[in-house]
């Protein structure tokens, strides 16, 4: 009789060990079991918006290896569409950037992910505007739940004066299927917005401000 006392002593105490256990690591990595695929805008031979020496695709690299590190650490499974400077378009092709934006759309899709990010900056030719904005197509019905939360975040984390705004003629977000938005990190066009966007610990913040996005997204 004493061995089976033992015996369910040891099950419940294993039950509470583990309930423990699986509520921490709930608690420290909130995005266990979450893919997210995160695409650095433009790369290789388009190097998107230009001021002088400054290319876009390099800040969005930036920004994007930032936004790896920190969804990783909360314990997301996390791609990239490109980890260097280059494009994906196919070789000897009649469209290099529409090659390019396909290949983006069939790797986010086919990996059937929980959402994705994709990381661009701004440009006008009027120098005043500045501020993140978020951009959503509508192909996807939680792609405005998520532009909606992630702007306001942005307006309370980071001043922002920006609204989201729905895109509906833009190739890539027009084919991609998966959950998720357009971030447009500043303007390369605005003075201060330049020179916040190249200092490291500004594309943290944006980074920070994304992730705080998707934890109030999925309600963590």
């Amino acid at each position: 009789m004493l061995k089976y006392k033992t015996l369910f002593l040891c099950a419940i105490l294993l039950c509470i060990t583990s309930f423990y256990i699986s509520y921490g690591k709930e608690k420290a990595l909130p995005l266990f079991g979450k893919m997210i695929y995160v695409d650095a805008g433009h790369g290789g031979m388009d190097p998107g918006a230009i001021y002088k020496n400054i290319h876009e695709k390099q800040i969005n690299l930036e920004i994007s290896k930032k936004l790896v590190k920190s969804l990783e650490k909360l314990g997301a499974t996390v791609y990239m569409t490109r980890y260097d400077d280059y494009d994906l378009s196919i070789q000897n092709t009649n469209s290099v950037k529409r090659s390019d934006l396909s290949r983006r759309a069939i790797m986010i899709n086919e990996s059937n992910c929980d959402l994705y990010i994709s990381i661009h900056l701004n440009s006008d030719l009027s120098p005043t505007w500045h501020g993140t904005q978020i951009f959503y197509d509508d192909v996807n019905m939680e792609n405005e739940k998520l532009a909606k939360i992630m702007q306001e975040t942005f307006q309370e984390e980071m001043k922002s004066n920006r609204k989201y705004k729905e895109l509906t003629n833009i190739y890539l977000y027009r084919k991609v299927k998966r959950p998720g938005v357009l971030v447009e990190a500043g303007f390369l066009s605005n003075p201060n917005d330049r020179y916040l966007l190249r200092q490291k610990t500004h594309q943290q913040k944006i980074v920070n401000t994304i992730i705080k996005s998707i934890l109030k997204y999925y309600k963590l």
